[in-house]
């Protein structure tokens, strides 16, 4: 049975990126854990250049795709208006065939950072229209099939390539109405971050109204999650403060900025708080843990996926 975006379930995000700056992050030993806990999926996200040190994302999910065997894969998203399409379907290929049936394709549009966009030549204003050029490249490439795109921005005439991967299915992030609209019209799922119940269910909705307008079925809506589960004698204000941490170091932000969209508390709080989101529509999850050891939080949160889930 081909890979469905709804299989993604309920995943968490693989320590790519380092915010509290302690080193290498542990990104196989990661993946590993994950797979032992029984996630579904493991997620990287993707930049150039960004507040923390960053691991590149299809390397990163290559080495996670060597070290497991059962986990699904998932870019979320990768930024495709910074990245060579050609290049990137070969990347994206050559990650499908190492973990076959296992990978999901996220992209969106960044822009939050416009120093990688000058790093990589790509003007920012530029980013929508690249994104839209660049997924019909990388789709028919995937496919296996040649391609004599004529731009405006991305002309490109491109063999085919080989090997041909499994079908490899479309995710779009993006809050925005144009994200929306572009999921509809493109994708198989959508991924969402920073969304209340209330919003999400927004969404759903106007993802729903969209994709009967093109004539395509409703795409699967997922939901990226910042969370920090607390257990033991931690306080919810220490978790809060190491939440902070993070935050500030991902994206140089405070986090009042987000908190109202993130889940802080005990496995039953959280839990509570996913499955408000489940009701509104969330078809899965990506956790993202907002704490310095990353893999303590998998344990914590294989607890809230069983409260989740019973």
């Amino acid at each position: 049975m081909a890979l469905q975006v709804a299989d993604a379930g309920v995943g968490v995000m693989l320590p790519s990126f380092d915010p509290f700056r302690l080193g290498p992050p542990p990104l196989v030993r990661g993946a590993r854990l994950a797979e032992e806990l029984g996630f579904d999926s493991g997620w990287v996200g993707d930049h150039l250049s960004f507040h923390p040190p960053v691991l590149d994302a299809l390397c990163a999910l290559s080495a996670a795709a060597a070290g497991t065997e059962r986990l699904l894969l998932g870019a979320g998203v990768l930024l495709l208006p910074l990245r060579n399409p050609v290049w990137t379907a070969k990347q994206v290929a050559t990650v499908a065939t190492l973990a076959p049936g296992r990978v999901l394709l996220g992209a969106g549009v960044g822009g939050e950072n416009p120093a990688e966009f000058e790093a990589a030549g790509v003007p920012v204003t530029e980013r929508g229209a690249r994104l839209d050029e660049s997924v019909q490249i990388i789709a028919a490439l995937l496919r296996g099939d040649a391609v004599d795109h004529p731009g405006p921005l991305l002309p490109t005439r491109s063999p085919a390539l080989e090997p041909v991967p499994d079908p490899v299915p479309l995710i779009i992030g993006g809050r925005s109405d144009a994200g929306l609209r572009r999921a509809a019209r493109v994708a198989d799922g959508w991924l969402g971050v920073w969304t209340s119940p209330d919003r999400l269910r927004r969404a759903h909705e106007r993802l729903r109204e969209c994709a009967e307008q093109y004539g395509r079925p409703p795409c699967t809506p997922l939901m990226m999650v910042f969370t920090h589960v607390t257990a033991g004698a931690q306080s919810r204000e220490s978790a809060r403060e190491e939440a902070a941490r993070f935050v500030a170091g991902q994206y140089g932000l405070p986090l009042a900025a987000v908190e109202r969209w993130s889940l802080i508390g005990g496995a039953h709080e959280v839990a509570e708080g996913l499955a408000a989101l489940r009701a509104a529509g969330a078809a899965g999850f990506v956790l993202f843990p907002a704490a310095a050891d990353p893999l303590t939080q998998y344990e914590r949160l294989a607890t809230v996926r069983g409260h989740l889930d019973g």
